[in-house]
């Protein structure tokens, strides 16, 4: 079973390097999926009141055996709690639903500016922080301007901020303005789109390594500092995303990553969407 290290979050927790993503699962799928993923070695699972899948993601975890306390378990809630009291509301169903009685990490999904009631959504995490419901506060797709008005308005920083990130999409800004911050970056669809796996560079880095195209890309994530969430259903794939701490790329080889970067096009605006 692979070891997988962790990395220090600003309020004490430790968050480790690398973890199973469960959209688009439903119940049964996922239930499966991560007993397999824990059993493993995985330790981070993350899901989303969004992704209708919490209830398996707890089956899960009970079926692996695995005791809660060394399962860091990550969920994140919707615009309509976008309040101090809704977000306990959302916190109540989440550990109702994933049967748990705290979550290690609890991200607001996504700031929906529209709406314009983060920053009381990220108070109410800050309180359910301070009264230990939940071990640390965090949040998804926020970019620099969303992450500096919640800092402002409360004082608090994020544990962490997960946005979406590759070799494709490397994020620069929102990079720069989590480590100036102290914030671990975290990546969804860290291994998309597909066609990056058979991009020339990849291809022959994984040639080189002997590796999966999938296992250098995650490879590259850790070495840069982020914390991937590759989501598979397959017990092989898991096991194959999960060994990649057994290898280092070069400098030049990170940097030969970095510049297949092409920029934020194909991003989801987090000014426009959410949910």
């Amino acid at each position: 079973m692979t070891s997988v290290p962790t990395l220090p979050l600003t309020h004490g927790a430790q968050i480790p390097a690398i973890g199973l993503g469960t959209w688009p699962m439903d119940d049964a799928e996922a239930a499966t999926a991560v007993r397999t993923a824990l059993e493993a070695g995985y330790r981070l699972v993350d899901t989303a009141e969004n992704y209708g899948n919490e209830t398996g993601v707890g089956r899960g975890v009970r079926d692996s055996g695995v005791p809660r306390e060394d399962v860091f378990i990550t969920t994140k809630l919707n615009r309509r709690w976008h309040s101090v009291e809704g977000v306990r509301t959302a916190w109540e169903h989440s550990v109702r639903r994933l049967g748990v009685d705290y979550l290690d990490l609890f991200l607001i999904h996504w700031p929906n500016p529209d709406q314009g009631t983060y920053p009381q959504a990220w108070e109410g995490l800050a309180r359910l922080l301070e009264e230990g419901r939940v071990r640390a506060i965090g949040t998804s797709n926020f970019k620099p301007a969303h992450l500096a008005r919640i800092i402002e308005a409360t004082g608090v920083v994020p544990d962490v901020n997960q946005i979406n990130l590759n070799p494709y999409a490397t994020r620069a800004a929102s990079v720069a303005a989590d480590a100036e911050h102290g914030i671990v970056t975290e990546s969804w669809s860290p291994i998309k789109p597909t066609a990056m796996l058979a991009d020339p560079v990849v291809a022959g880095l994984a040639e080189r390594h002997g590796r999966t195209p999938a296992q250098v890309v995650l490879r590259w994530h850790t070495q840069r500092g982020y914390v991937p969430i590759p989501k598979s259903a397959s017990p092989q794939r898991q096991a194959e995303n999960l060994a990649i701490f057994d290898f280092v790329l070069a400098d030049d080889e990170l940097a030969a990553l970095d510049a297949l970067d092409r920029g934020e096009e194909h991003v989801t605006d987090s000014d426009e969407f959410g949910h």
